[in-house]
C-alpha cells in the first residue's frame, strides 16, 4: 500500500470533459479505461516504483479523485491524503514476462473501476526472478484523458523535486471556471456554432440508411490498416494544398463516410483536446471533447480538403462546452434529421509528431504506387459495444499511417465497414495521383 498527501481536496460537480466522458460510458457500457505497459529501466526497484506512484498521486487533484451520486447526479471529490495499491506480480518459472504483463494490462484495462471506492490509477510491476521488468499503469477515464497521460509522462521530469510547481489547471479549479460567465458565454457561442452547422443538413424524407441482415456478433467489428501508401500520399496533397494531414485524413474519411451512408455530407465527431486554452497544457485531468464537422463531400478532393480545413478550424475553436446542453442539442437534431445522416460517426487523431505537417516537397507518385503493396488490412477484435456507428483512430506508425475503423454491423454489412475502411486510403492516393474522386 502506498501512502500519499497532496495540496488541495474538496467537491464539485464534474467538469465538462469529466462530463462527456461519464456519460459516455454509461451509455455504452465500456469500460473506456486507458493506459498501457512499459520495460522497467535497468536497475528499477518495488520501491521505487513505488516512490513513482506517491509522487504522481500526490502532485495530481484528479488522481486523488472519486465520484459519488448525489440525487442521482455524480460529483466529484478530492481527497487530501490516503493510500492505494501497487500490485507485485511474479512470473512463474519459465513464464515469459511479457505474456504476464500483458495479462496484467488486459485485465486491467477490461474490469471496470469502481469511481466511489477506487482510486483512478491502478499500477503493477511485474517481476521474472525478483526483478522488475515490467510496469503496468491504467486510468478511469472520466478523471484523465490521453493527453493528460501524457501531461502525467512530462510531470515524470520534475521526480525528486517535490517543491516543483504544478502546473496546468486542477479539476476543483476547473469546474468552478466553468460556472463563471466567460466559461458560460464560451459554451453558448460554442452550441450556437453546432446548432448552424446541424441546420444544413437534410430535414426528414430523404431515403433511410443502408439495411443490413447481416448482423455480426459481437455487434462492434474494428478493420485494422497500415498504409505507407496513404503516408505517401498525404504528403503530395498537402503539399499541392498547404493543409496539414489531419483535415486531409478527415476530408478522406468524410468521403469514405459518403460512400458508405449514401449521404451527401458526412457528420464527423473529431475529438477535440482543449489543450491549446490556457492553463490546460499541463494539467492532468480530462479535457477532451467533441466538435461537430459537418463536410460536404462531394466534387474534387482538393475541394473537399478545403472544406474539411474549414470544418475543423470550427471545431476546434468552439470544442469547450457544457456536455449536458450538447447532449440535448444533438439528441433534438438526430429526432428532426433525414435517416442517411448519421450523428455518431467519430474521428480520434492520436498522432502528436505528424499530424500538423504541411510543408516539403510532394513524393514521387512511383513512390505512391510502389507502396500501395504494402499495405495490410485485417479484421482486428470485436466488442459487444463501443461508442458509435463508425469510430476511425489514427495512429503514428513510423513511414506509414495507421488507422482503424470501428463499425455497426447491424447498421451496415461487414463489407460495408471494410470498403470504408480502404476509401480512406483510396480517396487519397487517388487524389495524390491526379485521378478525380
Amino acid at each position: 500500500m502506498v501512502g500519499f498527501r497532496g495540496a488541495g481536496a474538496g467537491e464539485e460537480a464534474l467538469t465538462w470533459g469529466q462530463r462527456d466522458v461519464w456519460d459516455l460510458m454509461r451509455r455504452t457500457g465500456r469500460t473506456m479505461n486507458i493506459g498501457g505497459t512499459v520495460r522497467a529501466a535497468g536497475g528499477e526497484t518495488v520501491e521505487g516504483v513505488a516512490a513513482l506512484l506517491r509522487f504522481l498521486v500526490t502532485r495530481h487533484q484528479a488522481l486523488r479523485t472519486r465520484i459519488r451520486l448525489v440525487g442521482g447526479e455524480p460529483r466529484q471529490v478530492v481527497f487530501e491524503s490516503g493510500e492505494l495499491p501497487l500490485e507485485v506480480v511474479d512470473a512463474a518459472d519459465g513464464a515469459e514476462p511479457d505474456v504476464v504483463a500483458e495479462a496484467v494490462r488486459v485485465r486491467y484495462q477490461t474490469t471496470p473501476f469502481d469511481p466511489a471506492r477506487e482510486w483512478p490509477v491502478r499500477m503493477a510491476v511485474v517481476r521474472a526472478g525478483g526483478r522488475p521488468t515490467h510496469v503496468v499503469v491504467m486510468y478511469y477515464h472520466v478523471l484523465v484523458d490521453g493527453f493528460g497521460i501524457d501531461a502525467v509522462v512530462r510531470d515524470l521530469a520534475n521526480l525528486g523535486h517535490d517543491d516543483a510547481p504544478v502546473t496546468g489547471v486542477g479539476p476543483l479549479e476547473l469546474a468552478r471556471q466553468q460556472r463563471e460567465p466567460a466559461a458560460r458565454r464560451q459554451s453558448d457561442l460554442a452550441l450556437r456554432h453546432w446548432e448552424r452547422q446541424l441546420r444544413r443538413l437534410p430535414a426528414r424524407g430523404a431515403r433511410p440508411v443502408n439495411a443490413t441482415a447481416d448482423r455480426g456478433e459481437p455487434r462492434f467489428w474494428e478493420v485494422v490498416c497500415e498504409s505507407p501508401a496513404l503516408a505517401l500520399a498525404v504528403r503530395a496533397v498537402a503539399a499541392r494544398t498547404g493543409v496539414a494531414s489531419g483535415p486531409i485524413l478527415l476530408a478522406a474519411y468524410a468521403v469514405a463516410l459518403a460512400r458508405a451512408t449514401g449521404a451527401a455530407a458526412a457528420v464527423v465527431q473529431v475529438v477535440v483536446s482543449n489543450r491549446f486554452r490556457a492553463g490546460f497544457a499541463e494539467a492532468v485531468g480530462s479535457l477532451r471533447q467533441f466538435g461537430v464537422c459537418v463536410v460536404d463531400a462531394g466534387g474534387p478532393f482538393d475541394d473537399v480538403v478545403a472544406r474539411a480545413w474549414t470544418a475543423a478550424i470550427g471545431a476546434f475553436k468552439h470544442g469547450y462546452y457544457d456536455a449536458l446542453a450538447h447532449r440535448e442539442l444533438m439528441d433534438r437534431a438526430a429526432r428532426g434529421l433525414a435517416d442517411d445522416v448519421d450523428l455518431s460517426c467519430y474521428l480520434n487523431d492520436r498522432r502528436t509528431e505528424t499530424r500538423d505537417e504541411a510543408t516539403g516537397p510532394a513524393p514521387d507518385p512511383a513512390a505512391v504506387r510502389a507502396a500501395l503493396p504494402r499495405t495490410t488490412v485485417r479484421w482486428g477484435v470485436r466488442e459487444p459495444t463501443y461508442d458509435g456507428t463508425f469510430y476511425l483512430h489514427v495512429e503514428e506508425v513510423p513511414g506509414a499511417i495507421g488507422y482503424t475503423l470501428w463499425g455497426d454491423t447491424h447498421r451496415y454489412p461487414p463489407a460495408v465497414i471494410e470498403r470504408c475502411a480502404r476509401d480512406v486510403e483510396a480517396v487519397v492516393v487517388d487524389a495524390a495521383l491526379g485521378y478525380e474522386t
